[in-house]
C-alpha cells in the first residue's frame, strides 16, 4: 500500500497548497491512503468544520488533530458527526470524537489511524501515551484484519517520539512526529519493520518562525514583550511529509521517503 502522511497544516498558506497539490500528488504516486494533520489550519490554531471539509475534499482520507484540537469550539460538535477526523486518545476522558478508528484505502484495505499527545515539555499533563497506544495495537495488531496502521505523535521532545516508534516497532506500519514543524532528516525503517520520522514539518510558509508571521515572534525574542498576536505567514507554503509503501500481508514498511513540496525547501518525494 502507498500511504502518505502530511505535517500540521499551518493557515491559509497551508490550506492553499494541500487544495493546490494534494489532487495531483494522489494521482502521481497512485496514492492508496492520506493522512493529514489539520490542527493548525484554522488562523494557526486548531481545525474549524470548514476547513475540515476543504481538506477531505483536497484528498485527505483522515485528518488528525493535536493539543489545539478544539480551539475551534465548532469542532466539539463536527468531530462527532465527522469520522474521519481524529484526535489524540489521551487528549481527556470525555472528549468528543475518538483517538483511533479503523479506514477503509483503495480496494477495500484497512487502515488503522491512531494519534497520541507526549508528555515532555508540553503545557498539559496529559495520560500516558504509552498505554493508550498499547490498547488499541493489541486491538489490531499487523497482519490481521488491518492491512496497514499508522500513529501520529504530536509532542514536543524527539527523545519521548523516538521512544515511542521504539515501542511501536513491528506493531505499526508507520509512527510519525508532529508538532514542532520542522522536519527531522532520520527517515527510516526501524529493526521490525515500522517507517519511522521524528517530524513531518509542517505544510505552511517556511519564510516565518515556525509558520507565523516573523514580526511578533522576532519582537517578544528581542524585547521580551508582546507587541500583537501571531499570525501565520502567507507566502507559498512547502507540503512536508512522509510517504511509505507497506507490505498488504504484514503491515511492514518496505520503503520509507521524505516528501518536500514546493515553497522553499529542497524538494523531495519518492
Amino acid at each position: 500500500m502507498k500511504i502518505l502522511f502530511l505535517g500540521d497544516v499551518m493557515g491559509r498558506a497551508g490550506r492553499a497548497a494541500i487544495a493546490e497539490n494534494l489532487p495531483r500528488l494522489r494521482n502521481e504516486w497512485q496514492l492508496d491512503f492520506v493522512v493529514v494533520n489539520g490542527e493548525n489550519a484554522t488562523s494557526g490554531m486548531g481545525l474549524s468544520g470548514d476547513h475540515a471539509k476543504l481538506l477531505l475534499a483536497a484528498g485527505a482520507d483522515v485528518l488528525t488533530l493535536g493539543d489545539h484540537a478544539f480551539d475551534q469550539k465548532d469542532m466539539l460538535k463536527f468531530i462527532e458527526n465527522e469520522q474521519r477526523i481524529i484526535r489524540p486518545i489521551n487528549f481527556a476522558k470525555n472528549a468528543p470524537g475518538v483517538g483511533a478508528r479503523v479506514f477503509q484505502a483503495t480496494q477495500g484495505r484497512k487502515v488503522l489511524v491512531a494519534q497520541v499527545l507526549g508528555q515532555v515539555f508540553m503545557k498539559r499533563p496529559f495520560d500516558d501515551p504509552f498505554s493508550a497506544l498499547d490498547g488499541v495495537l493489541r486491538q489490531y495488531p499487523m497482519g490481521g484484519q488491518i492491512q496497514a496502521s499508522l500513529v501520529d505523535v504530536h509532542c514536543e521532545a524527539t527523545s519521548e517520539k523516538m521512544a515511542t516508534g521504539h515501542f511501536c516497532d513491528g506493531r505499526a506500519s508507520v509512527v510519525v512526529g508532529t508538532h514542532t514543524h520542522v522536519p527531522t532528516a532520520d527517515a527510516m525503517i526501524l529493526p521490525k519493520g515500522t517507517a519511522y520520522l521524528s517530524d513531518a514539518g509542517m505544510c505552511g510558509d517556511y519564510n516565518s518562525v515556525i509558520g507565523m508571521d516573523k514580526t511578533e515572534p522576532m519582537q517578544r525574542f528581542i524585547t521580551g514583550m508582546p507587541k500583537a498576536r501571531f499570525t501565520p505567514a502567507t507566502e507559498e507554503a512547502t507540503l512536508s511529509g512522509l510517504y511509505v509503501e507497506t507490505d498488504d500481508r504484514t503491515g511492514k514498511a518496505n520503503r520509507v521517503v521524505m516528501v518536500r513540496q514546493g515553497g522553499r525547501l529542497a524538494q523531495a518525494g519518492p
